[in-house]
């Protein structure tokens, strides 16, 4: 396990909210069950406005239709330039833990 991905666990562990609980268990999936998830599907299954948390990796596959927060253990390079091109949020997992303790949003993959 990564030293980052360790902290995640840890730190969401603390947290002893039911939402950090099931990102910190998804993350502790070997990285060959962790998700990846593309954008059309992310575009596809949110909402305008929308915090969407994606405990795996996300992939540029597909274009975002509408303004979102989008929150990941990691992006490919494609999918952050489409983000921003987008006017989208992209956070990770760690940053999105500090603004929002208690844990929100939908958990996508």
């Amino acid at each position: 396990m990564n030293n980052q991905r360790t902290r995640l666990v840890k730190e969401a562990a603390e947290k002893q909210t039911p939402f950090w609980r099931r990102v910190a268990k998804d993350l502790d999936m070997s990285s060959r069950r962790r998700r990846a998830v593309n954008l059309s599907r992310i575009s596809r299954v949110s909402k305008e406005g929308e915090i969407v948390v994606i405990p795996g990796k996300v992939l540029g596959d597909g274009e975002v239709t509408h303004k979102l927060t989008v929150v990941a253990h990691s992006y490919s390079q494609a999918a952050l330039d489409k983000l921003k091109a987008a006017k989208c949020d992209a956070l990770t997992i760690e940053e999105f833990m500090k603004k929002n303790p208690k844990g929100s949003g939908r958990i996508i993959g």
